[in-house]
């Protein structure tokens, strides 16, 4: 019995995602009294691997190949099966970005597991196994009860936290026969995002709506994520009037972020936007209309033109560097 938990790597390297993955694996592993059992695929050196044992992982299994560089959701899904019937896994975690939707349900309809997605934090009990989440675009907490042996969750970012309980951990190599017809997916082309912070990574975030009146005023967020370090992101109306590319477009229709400090410049907060934004640990808006939806959502607001304030904010943030 283990708790197997998925981890991403990007060009053979482990994030913030990962590492926040295994510490809430070590979690639950206490609480069943077991072990946690990482699953790695892909072309990862051992120095990297390590760093998984620093989160609570006493076992990590790799899968190499350069057959497993490309994602195939059919041939990823089984190989997982695979790992988790070996390791006699009743909780398997996966990260609630796009590739933990697209394997978690596959792996729950494999297994025939009881699978609950967007999780918030550890068990409220174990018998029976009862887990929470938002529902209804966040404006509700739901408790779910899963009745399966076996549990598939994926785990909404930043929801529980990054903690170090370091592990002697084994790395042991895994084989799995997977027929090279198994993989559907064939990569032609791959054309990578540079020079920016991406989205799904950012701690930090600076989004503007229509409230910023048209592309050309956009030097303003750009100046300020770059001053903090931040992603740039936009509402759906701005991505469809083409001032910003649709990858920025965040929301329910869009990109499902969590970032540990989101600012919304010129954004009403439109239910399906705040449906994308809302599970930020601290939202701070600007806006002209003291009644728009969005500061209900926000921790901080300030009621005002964003075309005023977001100079004075530029100007004190140099200042504050500068100090």
């Amino acid at each position: 019995m283990a708790i197997l938990v998925y981890t991403e790597n990007w060009d053979g390297k482990f994030k913030k995602l990962s590492f926040e993955l295994v510490s809430y694996a070590a979690e639950l592993a206490k609480i069943f009294n077991t072990s946690v059992s990482a699953l790695s695929i892909g072309n990862v050196e051992n120095d990297e691997l390590n760093k998984l044992g620093n989160y609570g992982a006493t076992k990590i299994i790799t899968i190499s190949d350069n057959k497993w560089q490309t994602l195939d959701n059919q041939a990823f899904t089984s190989a997982i099966a695979n790992v988790a019937e070996k390791e006699a896994a009743t909780v398997i975690l996966f990260a609630n970005n796009n590739i933990g939707k697209a394997l978690a349900p596959r792996l729950s309809a494999k297994m025939k597991a009881g699978l609950v997605t967007g999780v918030i934090g550890v068990p409220l009990n174990i018998n029976p196994f009862t887990i929470t989440k938002k529902t209804y675009t966040s404006k509700a907490i739901a408790n779910i009860i899963i009745k399966t042996p076996i549990k598939v969750l994926t785990l909404m970012q930043n929801s529980f936290g990054i903690i170090e309980m370091p592990k002697s951990a084994v790395i042991e190599n895994h084989t799995t026969e997977i027929n090279v017809s198994d993989f559907k997916t064939q990569v032609t082309e791959v054309n990578k995002v540079k020079g920016k912070i991406l989205l799904n990574d950012a701690e930090i975030v600076v989004s503007g709506g229509r409230g910023m009146k048209g592309p050309e005023n956009w030097g303003l967020i750009e100046e300020l994520a770059q001053l903090l370090g931040a992603a740039t992101a936009c509402s759906r109306p701005v991505s469809d009037e083409g001032w910003r590319p649709h990858d920025e477009h965040t929301g329910q229709t869009g990109k499902i972020i969590a970032p540990n400090l989101y600012f919304a410049f010129g954004i009403s907060g439109a239910i399906q936007h705040l449906g994308g934004v809302s599970s930020s640990k601290c939202i701070v808006a600007v806006n002209k209309d003291p009644d728009a939806p969005i500061f209900e959502a926000a921790d901080y607001g300030i009621i005002g033109d964003v075309m005023k304030v977001l100079p004075e904010l530029i100007a004190s943030v140099k200042e504050f560097k500068a100090s």
